[in-house]
Formats: C-alpha cells, sequence, structure tokens
C-alpha cells in the first residue's frame, strides 16, 4: 500500500480534487518542476494541427472484420500497437474505414498514440510500417504541427517520466479508466531549444525507422524461405474457406493421440509435404534441456537491482516490455533467460484467431536479458545443427503457426503436444541459401535493439536536459 503526504495547497491549485490519481501518480510534482523552467512553456493544442485541433480520438463503432486484405485494413487496438511486429493484425472492412464516421482514424507516421482507455497513457510514435492502418476509438491521436514542434520531441516529452503523469492526472472513471482530449489540451510543453528538440527528434525517427526495417526484413526472411523450399504462405482466407476440414476419415489413427483436431486434412496436407523433402525435426535441432513448454516457479519480487524482469506472453511481443521483477537468486538455473537467437513460442492459451498462442517471437540481444515466463516452448538452436535466425524465419510463418495449433490438446486451454512438437518438421535448404536467410533476421534483430536503445536515448535527453535547466 502507498501512503503519501499532500500538502493542502496542492488540493486548492488543482481545483480541490480529492481522488488520489493525481496526487500520486507525480502529476503535481511534474507540474511543478516544469513551472519552474526559465524556457517558454507551449500548450499541446497549440503545436497540434488537424482535425479537433490535431488532438483526438474516436467514436464507437460496431467493428466489422473480414478476412480478405482486398476488402480490410489492419486494424490497431491499444495492446497491438505495442508489438514490433504487425503483420498480424485483424482486418476492418474497408468500406467501413474509409466511411465519413471513421475516416478520420487512418494512421500517419509521427502521429504519437496514446491508450486513452483501460490502461491510460501507454504511447507510440507511429512509424511508416503503420501508414495507412486504422486505430480503434480507444487511441487518441495527437498530431505535430511540422512548423511548431518536430514531431520526435514531442513523442519523447510526452512519453518521459514528465510528460507520462500530465497525461494520465486527467484520467476518470471507476471501474474503466479514460482520458479525453480536452484532458490534455493545456498540458505544458517546454521548449528546450533547438539543439536538445531536433537531437530528440532524429533518435526517435531513428528508432521507428529502425523498426519498420525490421519488420520488413523479417517478413523477407520468411517469404524467401518458403519460396526456396517450395512452400505457399497460408492465406487467412484460404484456410478458412477449405471445406475439408468440416468432415473427413482418418486412417492413420495411433495411440498417440485420439483428437480429431491433431488429423486436421489441412494441415496432415502440409505436413506430409514438408517430410516428403529435405527436412528435420525440431527436437533434434535445439538444446534438449531447454526443450519445454512448461517452467513452474514460485515468484518472489524483488527490486530491480536484485532482479530480473519476468515477461509473459503478451510482454514478450512489445517493443517496450512492463513486465514485474522478480528475485534473480529464486529462478536461477530453471531456464528461464535463453541466449539470443532463441525462437519462443507461447505454450498455453485459447485458439482465438487474434490469440498470441503458437506465435513465434525471437530473442535478441537486448532482450535476452530478460526472464521469461514458463508459458514458452524455448527452442534454443544447435547452432552446429541449424542457423538460429533460419528457424525463427520459418517459425514466425502463418503456415507454421497453423501446424502448430494442429497439434494442440487441451480443453479450454491448449498445449502443443510434447511428443508431436519434438517431430515437427522443419524444411531445410543447403547451408549457403541458409545462411543468407538467417542473416537477414539478425540483421533484423539488430535493427529491433537499435530501436529500443534510440528511443530510450531520446527519452533519456529530454529528461536530462529539464532536470538541469530545474
Amino acid at each position: 500500500m502507498k501512503v503519501k503526504n499532500i500538502p493542502s495547497a496542492w488540493m486548492h491549485r488543482d481545483g480541490r480534487r480529492f481522488d488520489c490519481g493525481p496526487y500520486m501518480s507525480g502529476a503535481l510534482e511534474a507540474k511543478i518542476r516544469l513551472e519552474g523552467l526559465a524556457c517558454r512553456k507551449d500548450r499541446l493544442a497549440d503545436l497540434t494541427t488537424g482535425r479537433a485541433a490535431g488532438i483526438y480520438n474516436g467514436p464507437q463503432f460496431v467493428r466489422n472484420f473480414v478476412n480478405d486484405p482486398a476488402h480490410g485494413v489492419p486494424f490497431l487496438g491499444t495492446s497491438s500497437m505495442l508489438r514490433a511486429d504487425l503483420s498480424d493484425l485483424p482486418l476492418l472492412r474497408k468500406r467501413d474505414a474509409q466511411s465519413a464516421k471513421l475516416a478520420h482514424l487512418r494512421i500517419d507516421p509521427g502521429m504519437t498514440l496514446i491508450s486513452c482507455s483501460g490502461t491510460i497513457g501507454r504511447m507510440v510514435y507511429a512509424r511508416p510500417d503503420m501508414a495507412g492502418m486504422w486505430s480503434n476509438q480507444d487511441i487518441l491521436k495527437v498530431v505535430p504541427d511540422a512548423e511548431k514542434v518536430s514531431a520526435g520531441y514531442l513523442y519523447a516529452f510526452l512519453s518521459s517520466k514528465f510528460g507520462v503523469p500530465l497525461v494520465t492526472s486527467g484520467t476518470y472513471g471507476a471501474i474503466i479508466q479514460h482520458i479525453e482530449p480536452q484532458h490534455i489540451a493545456d498540458l505544458p510543453v517546454p521548449r528546450l531549444g533547438d539543439r536538445a528538440e531536433g537531437e530528440a527528434h532524429r533518435l526517435v525517427q531513428k528508432a521507428a525507422t529502425a523498426l519498420s526495417q525490421h519488420a520488413e526484413l523479417m517478413r523477407m526472411a520468411t517469404s524467401q524461405l518458403l519460396q526456396a523450399v517450395g512452400l505457399t504462405e497460408i492465406v487467412d482466407k484460404e484456410w478458412q474457406g477449405d471445406s475439408s476440414a468440416l468432415g473427413w476419415r482418418e486412417l492413420g489413427l495411433s495411440s498417440e493421440s485420439l483428437r480429431a483436431f491433431n488429423y486436421d486434412p489441412r494441415a496432415r496436407r502440409i505436413w506430409d509435404q514438408i517430410t516428403e523433402a529435405r527436412h528435420s525435426e525440431l527436437g533434434e535441432l535445439c538444446d534438449s534441456r531447454l526443450f519445454k513448454g512448461k517452467i513452474i516457479f514460485k515468484r518472489i519480487d524483488a527490486a530491480p537491482e536484485f532482479g530480473l524482469r519476468l515477461i509473459g506472453q503478451r510482454q514478450a511481443f512489445q517493443v517496450r516490455p512492463e513486465g514485474r521483477w522478480i528475485s534473480a537468486s529464486s529462478v536461477d538455473g530453471l531456464g528461464l533467460q535463453v541466449p539470443a537467437g532463441s525462437t519462443l513460442i507461447p505454450s498455453h492459451g485459447t485458439l482465438g484467431e487474434q490469440e498470441l498462442y503458437c506465435r513465434a517471437v525471437l530473442v535478441t540481444k537486448g532482450t535476452s536479458r530478460f526472464a521469461f515466463s514458463g508459458d514458452f516452448f524455448r527452442c534454443v538452436p544447435i547452432r552446429s545443427r541449424i542457423e538460429p535466425g533460419f528457424l525463427y524465419a520459418y517459425m514466425r510463418s502463418r503456415l507454421a503457426f497453423r501446424l502448430l495449433r494442429s497439434i494442440s490438446t487441451g480443453s479450454k486451454q491448449q498445449e502443443q503436444h510434447v511428443v508431436m512438437m519434438r517431430r515437427f518438421p522443419i524444411p531445410r535448404l543447403g547451408t549457403e541459401e541458409e545462411s543468407r536467410i538467417a542473416a537477414m533476421v539478425d540483421q533484423a534483430g539488430l535493427l529491433f535493439d537499435v530501436a529500443v536503445e534510440s528511443e530510450s536515448a531520446a527519452r533519456a535527453l529530454v529528461e536530462r536536459t529539464i532536470e538541469e535547466a530545474a
């Protein structure tokens, strides 16, 4: 339980507001610190442009989704906007998206996106690969006026330890929290000079570009791998429209499984196509000591200097994970940490089309410092047997995703069948070709780390400049 003494003068200056949020969040301290700066401060609304003065969200609306990219647009939510890989977003019906009611929900690079319902104040800088996507009504957009402020600096300030408390201080609601555009319109933005603001903008732009390049390299690596081995990437529309899964006769039953789902003819055709050509079994390629999908352990909270950040399934796909800190010594030797180049696959979940269960994530040099929860299948490649990047390029494909789901066991909560997971077929190429594809993934991993470091550097620069000026 947090306890804090609040001077009555604070309540008086804040309109005698008696809910604890603004006082416990640090918003009042941030306001006082900014007021003490000798530099000019501009209202946020004076630095934005466009619809509704450049600060807006959207109306509530019925979401009609489609599975054909020709008739839909990628649809971003408050959780998915935090992710690096946006290739599997749901598709909002294009006719609805482009209507007069929803057309303004289109995302353009340079916007600052802020979650304004539920978990308030999560922020993302709209990067090039988000162009042409649509956001839901719970994402508040801040559109900078390029003639008055650089987009990257504005984002760096709003997402800093000074900006976030100011954004969240206007939160209202009992169960589900909200903020509205008018709550942040008067937020003071300090002007730190062309040099500091320009450098912050450069760093944020560098991060945005690196993440977009990261996504494109991953897509290219997977596409070239499948093409080289003679496989075709699965299109959701075709998979879901394949009627062969509605009823079939199975003659190859074994004691391994009596579940019809594990004999899905759509998946079996692909499985057989891979095993009839050059391939390896996944269990042979990975460190057997860590090749498991369940680790049970006690979570003991600890201060950051004595702990590891524990990352769950949802956080593992985020650019900036927000896991809890646990005692490092209490989980030593359990295998929660894995080396860079490992492929992690969520091993518990449900079969919803947008669920993370069975979607692969790559561990980079930067993310290898995290401890990952026990709900991942840990595929730590033996480098003498396969290039880590090549393995991930295949496991991230929609084709592998469908095959992984086809070997599920369980009732409500699913998990991969352990024996089938060991036999999971990985198509192979020659050493030179596999190395070329792996190099693309390796480069993408480096770009991801560069993006995280650059964005953190921009935020640190803004915070340091404000502290020194105060």
